[in-house]
């Protein structure tokens, strides 16, 4: 175990050179052409820590990169996600440069999450070059629009779930401690269409039907479906509605995001938003969307794989604190499909999705040993 620490600090600069050169590859989740020259770099870099790669390919979306690594002193495998989009435009980076201050690595999508699949890389190369087999063989996917949804990939990783004893996920740390993440909100996102009728504000307002009046009766009763007792939180984050200030509004709408901490929960508050009534006489709603992620749930299976992580991370010399999160991940998707799963072993870090987005770079070769100690004994 020392023998690892060490080795990842010997290659500190090397793993910070890496983290420079992956960011500077900018890839928006919406961009394929982006996300794909990306993967096609990282592909070459896994094969040179010895994995074997393939691409799984979709239309819309970034391929995603699948990998193996091992064969593993037990049967089975084990499932490490990442992610290679980012939230950040082409040219942000331009905006937003990379650099090295007080510490910190600063740069768009260094912690979300580019750090995670270069600590990851890191453990393969560590394990290879120093000849340590992981426990069970390794399977890695490195997806492709986890920002946006993850909707061209979620079949992939819940297969990939089916078939593994335990998925680590790379997603950052829990701020500004590093935690691991051991439970996640499920998530999901609702849009509210309002009809009425249109008419002269001025001159016939009474002919009218107001949209705008009925969405904010909607937004209120919405907004008091947050339950922060139980987790649940409602939110209605976007709005729109009418044509000009002297018509009445014939059509709004409202986008809706909702978190939970249970599916029992997640399937009371879609009834209520699937079943709301108009107050305005005379107006009608409509309602899409539904549920997007199941939640990441704390059992007594994931509490385990954190209390190995904390006892290998004393091992290797640092400490790691336990943590959950309102934000989804995929390791939503890996635990709803019954595997055991622990998040936030990617960077240690802050400021996600801003320009204030930073690793603390004295973090990464600690990070990339527990991952090693992860493959060998979780």
């Amino acid at each position: 175990m020392h023998d690892i620490m060490a080795w990842m600090e010997e290659h500190k600069q090397d793993i910070i050179n890496d983290l420079k050169e992956l960011v500077a590859i900018e890839s928006p989740s919406l961009d394929k052409a982006a996300v794909d020259r990306l993967s096609g770099y990282l592909e070459g870099l896994f094969k040179g820590a010895g994995a074997h790669t393939e691409f799984l390919r979709r239309a819309d979306r970034g391929d995603i990169l699948r990998l193996e690594w091992g064969q593993g002193r037990e049967a089975g495998q084990t499932l490490v996600l990442s992610h290679m989009d980012t939230v950040f435009a082409i040219g942000d980076i331009a905006k937003n440069p990379i650099r090295i201050a007080d510490g910190r690595m600063y740069g768009p999508g260094t912690s979300d999450m580019k750090a995670g699949f270069v600590l990851f890389l890191w453990a393969l190369r560590c394990m290879q070059e120093l000849g340590l087999e992981p426990r069970r063989k390794v399977v890695g996917l490195l997806t492709s629009d986890e920002e946006v949804g993850s909707e061209a990939s979620r079949d992939v990783i819940e297969e990939e779930a089916r078939r593994s004893a335990v998925a680590l996920v790379t997603e950052p740390a829990m701020p500004p401690t590093g935690a691991l993440k051991t439970w996640r909100k499920g998530t999901a996102g609702y849009q509210l269409h309002v009809t009425g009728k249109p008419a002269h504000a001025g001159a016939d307002p009474t002919k009218g039907i107001s949209a705008v009046e009925e969405l904010a009766h909607q937004i209120l009763k919405l907004q008091k479906l947050t339950d922060m007792a139980v987790g649940t939180t409602v939110n209605v984050g976007v709005i729109s509605g009418g044509s000009r200030s002297n018509v009445v509004a014939a059509e709004a709408y409202a986008d809706i995001d909702v978190r939970f901490m249970t599916m029992a929960e997640a399937g009371r508050i879609e009834g209520i938003i699937k079943g709301l009534q108009p107050v305005v006489p005379g107006a009608r709603l409509r309602v899409a969307g539904g549920i997007n992620r199941p939640p990441m749930v704390r059992n007594e299976a994931t509490v385990a794989l954190f209390e190995q992580a904390r006892t290998l991370a004393s091992e290797l010399g640092f400490t790691v604190g336990e943590a959950g999160t309102g934000g989804g991940s995929d390791g939503n998707f890996t635990s709803g499909a019954g595997c055991p799963t622990i998040d936030g072993l990617g960077a240690v870090g802050d400021g996600l999705h801003t320009f204030e987005e930073y690793v603390a770079v004295d973090s990464l070769p600690q990070r990339a040993a527990l991952m090693v100690r992860m493959l060998q004994e979780a």
